[in-house]
C-alpha cells in the first residue's frame, strides 16, 4: 500500500482526479465563454433594434408635429409639398425611409417615388384611433423596423399618418460589424479561464500524488469502516496474507497482541479454521467461528484488484452469542407490535358484539396464548348499559389451539363468587392480573375444584385476567390461557394484554350501542310499517321488508284503499339510517295517509308532501319565524273532502285552498337546530283503478316500478324522475298507462338492487329475470326475488310490494249519462234501482235510490256538463256522480225556515262513507253503502218522498 501511494505520474493522465478535475473545468470554460458570447450578440442585435425603434419613433413624432404639416394634407397635392421635405428629414435622421400616408395607409410621399399613390401594407388601425407605436415589420417592399404616428388637427382628427423606419437588413449589419471584437473577447476569456485551470489542476495533482478516484475512494472506505463499524470487528489483510489493520473491537473479540500489525495471519494465534478461511480467500457470509468461548460471525471480502493483481482481503466480525439475546428480545417485540396491529385489523370489522368477543378470541391464539375465553354482562349482549353488578357473566368466545379443551362451553353462565380468583380481583382494580403458575391460584381452586382439576390435567399452568373496560364500565372479562410447554406469563405480558383487550373493548362497546340503537330502529320502524295489509278486490298484494344489518333505514311501503274501489300503492326511501330515519318516515307515512284522504293526483300528492317536507324543516331548525300553533297548525278546509258519516267530522277542504302546512303531518314545532333534515327522501305513488284498468303514477327520486304481463314479459315503464322529496321548486309529473288484464305491479326500493358489488342496472336486470317466471304468486313472487337479489348482509333496508292487478267485470259496472233536465232523475234512479234488483241488492235499494236522487238533483242544479252515473259494485256498493263543475257540495245544518239544504245531510246519514275528488275536467262525488242491511242500520229519522227530495237544495 505504502508503495502504491508513492507512485506519481508525470501527466495530467484522465485517469488521475487531477487529469478528471482539469477536464471538467475546461469543458465549463468552454460552456460558460460561448454561452457568454451568444448572450452578448443578442444582447447587441436586442440593443441596436431597440435603438432603431426609438429613432423611427423620435423621427416620426417630430414630423408628425411640424409646422405647416396639416396644411399641406389638406392641399390639392400634398406629394409636391411634402415629398421633398421628408426626404431631407429622412437623410438627415439617418433613416431607411420615411413616409406620409393618408389615415387608410396611401402614400403622398417615400423614400421611393415609384410607391407614392400605393397603399402601404400592414394594419394601421391603432394609428387610426389615434395611437403610436412601433413593430417589426414583415412585407414588401422590405422588412422593417417601423414607426406609425398619426397626425392631427387642432380639434384632434386625424388627417395622416407618418410612417418611418429602418430596414431590418442594416440593423443587422450593426452587429455584424460588432462580431469581431465580441469574438476576441470571448477568446481571450477562453485562453484565461483554461490557463487558470491548468493551473488549478497542477496544484491538485501534488496534493493528491496522482491518485486516481478508485485508489482514494479504496482508502476512504477503510477508514469509514475502522470509525463507523465500532460494533463489529475489522481485519484488513494484504496480498501477502499480513495483518495490514484491527480495530479495537477486533483485537477484543480475537485476543490480539498489541503488535499484531504486518505478521501473517499464522502468526496471530487465530482459530486454525479461522486463519485457513483468510488464507483461501473464499467469500463468506455470516459464517459462524470459534473464537475462545465466543461463537462469532465471519463476513470476508476480497478488495478490488489494482492493475489485475490482488491487493489483500477485508474481514468482519461479530459477537453472535450476545447478539442472539438481543435479538431474541428484539424479535419478540417486533411480534407484539405485528400483533397489535393485526388486531387493530381483525377486531371490530362488524357491529355484532358476539362476533367482535370471537375475533378478539381469535387474534390472540396460538400466537400469545393457547386458550382466550371471552365474558361478557348479559346487558352487554342485549345492547343495554351494563348496571355495574358483574359477578356473572355470559361465556361470550372461546378459541384455543386445539379441539378438545376442558373448558365450560360457550353460552354458559359464569360465576365470580369467590373473592380471591384472579378473575374477581381483575374485575375489582379494573387491571389485568397474572397468575404464573395455577396450581398456586388457591381462589381459582376453590371457586370450582373439579374444573381446576381438569384445566391443571389438561396442561393448563399460567393465566392472565383481563377486565374488558370502555369508558371506565366493566363490560366483561378476558382471560389468557397457556398450556404445554410454552413458557409461564410474565410481568412484561401484562401491559400487551391489557393493551390488546383494551382495543377490542372500545370495538365491542360500539357494536353495544349499535345494537341498542338498531334494536330500537327495528321496533320504531316495525311499528310504523302496515301490520296488515287491505283485502281488496282491485288487487292481490304480499310485501317484504328487511333492515339492513348495518342499521335500520327509513324505507316503507303501503297499500290504501281509495273510493271507486281504487287503490294506491306507495313505496318511499328516507337517506340515512337509524331511529332519526325510522322516526322520519313514520312522519311521511301518516302525511301520505292524510293527502290520499284528499283524493289528489299522484303528481298533486307529491308536491303537496315536498312543500311538507320543506316547511317540517323549516319548522325543526327554528327558522320559519312563526310560533308552533302558527300556520303549521292550519286546518285543510273545504269541498275536496272525504267525509265519514260516522263520526260527522269533515276531513279536508277544496281544491283552490288545500294547503301542505296543514296538521296532516303532524309535525312538531320548535327550534331543535341539532336536529337532522328530511331532505333527501324518495317517493313513488301509483293509484289504480280497477273499473277501466287505468294507472296513474308518479315518483319523487326514486325508482320505478316493473311490470310483468301475463306471458312473463317484464317491462319497466319510462316515466318522469322528478327531484327528490324536500329538495323542492320543480313540479312533478304523471306518467298514464292502462294494465292488461292479470298484469303485475312489482315496487321496490334501491336498496333490493344496489349493493356493494352491484350496481343498479345490473340488480334490475337480475330484478327482470326473478320475475319472469309465471304462475307464481304475489308471496311467491316475493321469494323468488329475494332469493335472487338478496345478499347475505344488505347494507340498505328493502321494501318490496307485489300487486296483482284485478280488473272489475263489466257485469259489476253500471252507467248511464244524464241530460241537465230534472225530469231524468226518475229515470236514472229507476235505471239504478232495477240495476240493483239484477245484482240482488234489494235490501238497499230505497238508500241507494236517495242518494242517486239527491246527487243527480244537485249536480243538474250546480253543476254542469256532462253528467254521468256509475254504480260499482265491489265490497260495498259505490255511487259516483260525475260532472263538470269544479264546484264542490258543503255539508251544514239547514235552519227551520230554509227551503232546502238537507238533501247532502241526507246523504250523509245514509251512506256509510261519501266525498268529492275532482279530475281534469270536473269533479265526482261518490258515496259507498254496504251490501246489505245488516251491515249498517239506517238512522231512525223522517225520510220524504223520493220525488219530493229532488226539490231539497244543498
Amino acid at each position: 500500500m505504502s508503495g502504491r501511494l508513492g507512485h506519481q505520474p508525470k501527466g495530467l493522465g484522465l485517469r488521475s482526479v487531477a487529469g478528471q478535475v482539469f477536464a471538467l473545468q475546461a469543458v465549463i470554460v468552454v460552456l460558460l465563454v460561448t454561452v457568454g458570447a451568444l448572450a452578448l450578440i443578442f444582447q447587441a442585435r436586442y440593443d441596436t433594434e431597440r435603438d432603431a425603434r426609438n429613432r423611427s419613433l423620435a423621427a416620426a413624432e417630430a414630423f408628425a408635429h411640424a409646422p405647416g404639416l396639416v396644411d399641406s394634407l389638406r392641399a390639392p397635392d400634398p406629394t409636391a409639398l411634402l415629398q421633398t421635405r421628408a426626404e431631407s428629414v429622412r437623410q438627415a435622421s439617418g433613416l431607411d425611409f420615411l413616409a406620409v400616408m393618408t389615415p387608410d395607409g396611401i402614400r403622398y410621399t417615400d423614400s421611393r417615388p415609384e410607391l407614392i399613390g400605393q397603399r402601404s401594407t400592414g394594419d394601421f388601425a391603432r394609428a387610426r384611433g389615434g395611437e403610436s407605436f412601433t413593430e417589426i415589420f414583415h412585407g414588401e417592399p422590405s422588412d422593417a423596423v417601423r414607426a406609425i404616428v398619426p397626425v392631427r388637427t387642432e380639434d384632434g382628427d386625424i388627417v395622416g399618418l407618418v410612417s418611418t423606419g429602418i430596414e431590418i437588413e442594416n440593423v443587422g449589419n450593426v452587429v455584424e460589424d460588432q462580431l469581431p471584437l465580441l469574438l476576441g473577447t470571448a477568446a481571450g476569456a477562453l485562453v484565461l479561464a483554461v490557463g487558470g485551470a491548468a493551473l488549478v489542476s497542477r496544484r491538485l495533482r501534488r496534493q493528491t500524488h496522482g491518485l486516481g478516484p478508485v485508489e482514494m475512494t479504496r482508502i476512504n472506505e477503510h477508514h469509514e469502516a475502522v470509525l463507523h463499524a465500532v460494533r463489529e470487528g475489522v481485519l484488513i489483510i494484504d496480498a501477502d496474507l499480513r495483518l495490514l489493520l484491527a480495530n479495537d473491537e477486533a483485537r477484543r473479540l480475537l485476543d490480539l497482541a498489541p503488535d499484531a500489525e504486518q505478521r501473517h495471519v499464522n502468526e496471530l494465534g487465530l482459530d486454525p479454521r479461522t486463519a485457513a478461511l483468510l488464507s483461501s480467500g473464499r467469500i463468506v457470509n455470516d459464517e459462524v467461528h470459534l473464537a475462545g468461548d465466543r461463537l462469532l460471525a465471519v463476513n470476508v471480502r476480497p478488495t478490488a484488484p489494482y492493475r489485475g493483481r490482488p491487493t489483500g482481503t477485508v474481514m468482519t466480525l461479530r459477537d453472535s452469542t450476545e447478539l442472539a439475546t438481543v435479538s431474541g428480545r428484539a424479535e419478540v417485540a417486533r411480534g407484539r407490535l405485528q400483533l397489535l396491529y393485526e388486531a387493530g385489523v381483525r377486531i371490530g370489522t362488524t357491529l355484532d358484539v358476539v362476533r367482535t368477543a370471537e375475533e378478539l378470541s381469535e387474534v390472540a391464539v396460538p400466537r400469545f396464548a393457547e386458550f382466550v375465553t371471552v365474558e361478557l354482562l348479559e346487558p352487554v349482549l342485549r345492547g343495554e348499559e351494563p348496571s355495574g353488578a358483574f359477578t356473572e357473566m355470559r361465556r361470550t368466545a372461546l378459541t384455543g389451539f386445539r379441539a378438545e379443551h376442558p373448558f365450560q362451553p360457550v353460552g354458559d353462565l359464569i360465576r365470580c363468587v369467590v373473592p380471591t380468583t384472579p378473575m374477581a380481583m381483575a374485575l375489582d382494580s379494573g387491571h389485568a392480573v397474572l397468575v404464573e403458575d395455577l396450581h398456586t391460584a388457591d381462589g381459582w381452586r376453590a371457586q370450582d375444584p373439579e374444573g381446576a382439576a381438569a384445566a391443571l390435567a389438561y396442561g393448563l399452568h399460567s393465566l392472565v385476567a383481563v377486565p374488558v373496560l370502555a369508558r371506565g364500565v366493566v363490560l366483561g372479562m378476558a382471560n389468557f390461557w397457556r398450556a404445554g410447554t410454552q413458557e409461564a406469563f410474565g410481568e412484561e405480558d401484562l401491559t400487551f394484554a391489557e393493551e390488546l383487550t383494551a382495543r377490542a373493548a372500545v370495538s365491542i362497546d360500539n357494536a353495544r350501542r349499535f345494537t341498542r340503537e338498531h334494536e330500537m330502529a327495528v321496533t320504531l320502524q316495525r311499528s310504523l310499517l302496515p301490520r296488515i295489509l287491505p283485502d281488496l278486490s282491485a288487487v292481490d298484494v304480499a310485501y317484504r321488508y328487511l333492515p339492513a344489518k348495518a342499521g335500520v333505514g327509513g324505507d316503507w311501503f303501503d297499500v290504501i284503499p281509495l273510493p271507486g274501489a281504487r287503490v294506491a300503492l306507495v313505496v318511499g326511501d328516507v337517506v340515512g339510517h337509524g331511529l332519526h330515519a325510522a322516526a322520519t318516515m313514520g312522519r311521511l307515512r301518516t302525511a301520505v295517509h292524510n293527502f290520499s284522504t284528499l283524493d289528489l293526483p299522484p303528481d298533486e300528492l307529491l308536491g303537496h308532501l315536498d312543500e311538507l317536507i320543506d316547511r317540517i324543516d323549516r319548522i325543526d331548525r327554528g327558522s320559519d319565524g312563526e310560533s308552533p300553533g302558527g300556520s303549521g297548525s292550519e286546518r285543510v278546509s273545504g269541498a275536496g273532502s272525504g267525509f265519514d258519516a260516522k263520526a260527522g267530522t269533515e276531513l279536508a277542504g277544496p281544491a283552490e285552498d288545500r294547503s301542505a302546512g296543514g296538521s296532516t303531518a303532524g309535525g312538531s314545532a320548535g327550534g331543535d337546530e341539532g336536529r337532522e333534515r328530511i331532505t333527501g327522501a324518495t317517493c313513488l305513488y301509483v293509484i289504480y283503478d280497477p273499473a277501466d284498468g287505468r294507472c296513474i303514477m308518479a315518483r319523487a327520486g326514486h325508482p320505478g316500478p316493473a311490470l310483468v304481463h301475463q306471458d312473463g314479459r317484464v317491462e319497466f315503464p319510462e316515466m318522469p324522475s322528478g327531484l327528490p322529496l324536500g329538495v323542492g321548486g320543480m313540479p312533478f309529473e304523471t306518467t298514464e298507462l292502462y294494465l292488461p288484464e292479470g298484469s303485475r305491479l312489482v315496487l321496490f326500493t334501491d336498496g333490493l338492487l344496489v349493493d356493494r358489488d352491484r350496481d343498479f342496472d345490473t340488480g334490475l336486470a337480475l330484478l327482470g329475470e326473478a320475475l319472469a317466471t309465471t304462475g307464481r304468486s304475489p308471496q311467491q313472487a316475493c321469494t323468488d326475488v329475494l332469493a335472487a337479489l338478496l345478499v347475505p348482509a344488505p347494507d340498505d333496508d328493502i321494501a318490496l310490494l307485489v300487486a296483482d292487478t284485478r280488473r272489475l267485470e263489466a257485469a259489476r259496472i253500471a252507467e248511464w249519462d244524464v241530460p241537465a233536465d230534472p225530469a231524468h232523475v226518475s229515470r236514472v234512479r229507476n235505471a239504478g234501482a232495477e240495476q240493483l234488483a239484477s245484482w240482488g241488492l234489494d235490501g238497499i235499494a230505497f238508500t241507494a235510490e236517495l242518494i242517486l236522487s239527491e246527487l243527480i238533483t244537485n249536480a243538474i242544479r250546480y253543476g254542469a256538463e256532462p253528467i254521468r252515473v256509475r254504480l260499482l259494485r265491489d265490497r260495498r256498493l259505490i255511487c259516483e256522480i260525475f260532472d263538470g263543475s269544479s264546484t264542490a257540495p258543503h255539508l251544514r245544518y239547514a235552519a227551520t225556515t230554509d227551503e232546502g239544504g238537507r238533501g247532502l245531510f241526507l246523504v250523509a246519514q245514509f251512506a256509510e262513507r261519501w266525498g268529492t275528488r275532482y279530475t281534469e275536467r270536473g269533479k265526482v262525488i261518490w258515496a259507498e253503502l254496504p251490501l246489505t242491511t245488516q251491515d249498517s242500520e239506517l238512522p231512525a229519522m223522517a225520510v220524504p218522498d223520493l220525488d219530493a227530495l229532488e226539490d231539497l237544495a244543498w
